[in-house]
């Protein structure tokens, strides 16, 4: 999902998003729709949210860690 997405969905919530980096605004959203703010936390490259609307970016992103 694109950054201008992001920040759009993280306004309707009444989060201001400044600078913030994608993956902790994200986290920020997670947790003001009352989810686990897990984003970016599949250690194993596996998740089970598969209605998540942040699921394909996650994903990508564990794998980025995964790598490091």
């Amino acid at each position: 999902m694109l950054m201008q997405q992001i920040r759009t969905i993280a306004k309707q919530h009444g989060i201001k998003a400044g600078k913030t980096k994608k993956a902790d605004l994200i986290r920020k959203i997670q947790q003001v729709e009352g989810n686990y703010a897990c984003f970016g936390t599949a250690s194993n490259g596996e998740c089970d949210q598969l209605a998540c609307l942040w699921r394909e970016d996650c994903l990508g992103a564990s794998k980025k860690l995964l790598r490091q």
